[in-house]
């Protein structure tokens, strides 16, 4: 069968029927929306059980959190690296919370691959093609984010990367482009998910977080992008919203993010689908 896409590997001509890809007990990709929440970095170990113990006890499995932060300012908060890792690793062993993080270089993914879940190949990394090689041989589920201005063709070709050296377990991330519009973060592309199903078989989730850019949008984006078919969420929370190192104003409390669960259950609901 002739493939005529650049992305062989990750195409529909290749593969035509969808890709389900299991983490621990939980699948992308299946009738299921999976939710990925918790802070945009861990601050302290206190901050990641009390994010870990309200997840599980909302049935949100999977924790996020950057143990490395990739900055614009070289003197915001980069991180607790390695010991944050552990932290989050801790959370996983007691609240039965798997793990997502991101790796910013080849000794960060070492350490998260060695720590976590799922790798994160984050936004400005999306053409860092030795760190998606890298990714490839690593072992462990990949979630790509897509670029700060990137197309649909290069996400693509960037995922092509990770499965052509050897790892065809990957979660597309749409999380908004940057475009002319200045009121939000980003533009979050929900036409994106429907093209992406038509071109390939991976499953992808959305980041309303990233998007918006404030707590307050955040829920409207997350109800249409499971409503447009997303096969996930990976929304920021924190216990404190006001007081977070990393994007604290498009972080949601407990509360709030309660309310978002509830709401993308029903929508998850009407289109066929299960959180």
């Amino acid at each position: 069968m002739a493939v005529r896409k650049p992305y062989r590997l990750v195409s529909r001509d290749q593969h035509p029927d969808d890709s389900v890809i299991r983490v621990g007990n939980i699948a992308f990709g299946g009738s299921k929306v999976i939710v990925m929440s918790g802070p945009c970095a861990v601050e302290s170990r206190e901050q990641v059980m009390a994010a870990a113990e309200f997840m599980s006890s909302i049935g949100v499995p999977v924790l996020r959190g950057g143990a490395y932060k990739p900055r614009t300012s070289p003197y915001s908060f980069q991180g607790m690296g390695v010991e944050g890792l552990k932290i989050l690793a801790e959370a996983r062993e007691r609240y039965g919370v798997l793990t997502v993080t991101e790796a910013v270089d080849h000794e960060s993914l070492g350490h998260v691959a060695e720590w976590a879940d799922i790798v994160q190949i984050g936004a400005r990394n999306m053409q860092n093609f030795e760190l998606l090689k890298a990714a490839g041989q690593s072992g462990k589920p990949v979630l790509l984010k897509r670029g700060l201005a990137a197309t649909i063709d290069e996400w693509l070709m960037a995922a092509e990367y990770v499965a052509a050296h050897g790892n065809p377990n990957i979660i597309l991330c749409e999380r908004g482009i940057r475009t002319y519009e200045t009121k939000t973060r980003n533009t979050l592309d929900i036409s994106a998910i429907p093209v992406i199903k038509q071109l390939s078989h991976l499953p992808v989730v959305v980041d309303p977080s990233h998007a918006a850019g404030q707590w307050q949008w955040v829920a409207s984006l997350a109800r249409a992008g499971v409503a447009a078919g997303a096969d996930g969420l990976i929304v920021e929370a924190h216990p404190n919203p006001a007081e977070a190192l990393s994007d604290g104003p498009q972080s949601l409390n407990f509360r709030h993010l309660d309310e978002l669960v509830a709401q993308v259950r029903q929508v998850a609901r009407a289109v066929g689908r299960e959180l």
